[in-house]
């Protein structure tokens, strides 16, 4: 069986549209079998777009697990003076995104095939993640853990997840590396969390 979190190259290709709106734009999307959330944004992602306060001009933004890009796309479409960066371990995630880029004209926005931060350089302002949960503890818990290296100081991490999925254990996390969490929105049992680099 295959997962999002991995490359499977037998699977079987259906691209097809989904469509979101966020902040006034409208944003088409190419999604496809083996991606996350292929058939519509997930509730976690908008609760967690939605949360999300203003974003400085000029900010540098990771997007960590994009998927088909969702999150990435929609916060470099908000915020034209933004630089966004996306990665994902998965392959075919990576082309769709490629292909959202210039379907959605977002000339601030990049993607990287990586393995959390594996093969991220420098550091940023923001770094978003609605992590994958089926991925397990480790690799969800090292989008915060090492997320950390890659903020610059002051910045924020903002993750979402849900309360039975392990958001108890993700705040005790978030509080054990940055020393702070908050809870800046729950919906349905979404939290979404958000911890600071002194």
């Amino acid at each position: 069986m295959s997962h999002y979190y991995e490359t499977d190259n037998n699977l079987r290709s259906d691209k097809h549209f989904v469509t979101y709106t966020y902040k006034g734009n409208v944003l088409k999307y190419n999604a496809d079998n083996g991606v996350f959330s292929k058939d519509r944004v997930d509730f976690g992602t908008n609760v967690l777009l939605n949360a999300l306060p203003d974003i400085k001009d000029n900010a540098s933004v990771l997007d960590v697990g994009c998927g088909y890009g969702v999150i990435g796309l929609a916060l470099a479409k908000a915020n034209k003076k933004t630089n966004v960066l996306m990665v994902d371990v998965n392959e075919r995630a990576i082309n769709l995104v490629k292909e959202n880029i210039k379907l959605n004209k977002c000339d601030n926005a990049e993607v990287l095939l990586s393995d959390l931060y594996c093969n991220v350089k420098g550091s940023f302002d923001y770094i978003i993640s609605n992590p994958p949960i089926r991925a397990g503890k480790n690799i969800v818990h090292g989008v915060v853990s090492d997320g950390y290296n890659y903020l610059n100081p002051g910045g924020r991490i903002f993750v979402v997840i849900q309360k039975k999925q392990g958001a108890p254990s993700m705040e005790k996390k978030m509080e054990e590396v940055y020393g702070n969490v908050e809870t800046i929105d729950k919906k349905n049992g979404y939290f979404v969390l958000s911890s600071v680099k002194k």
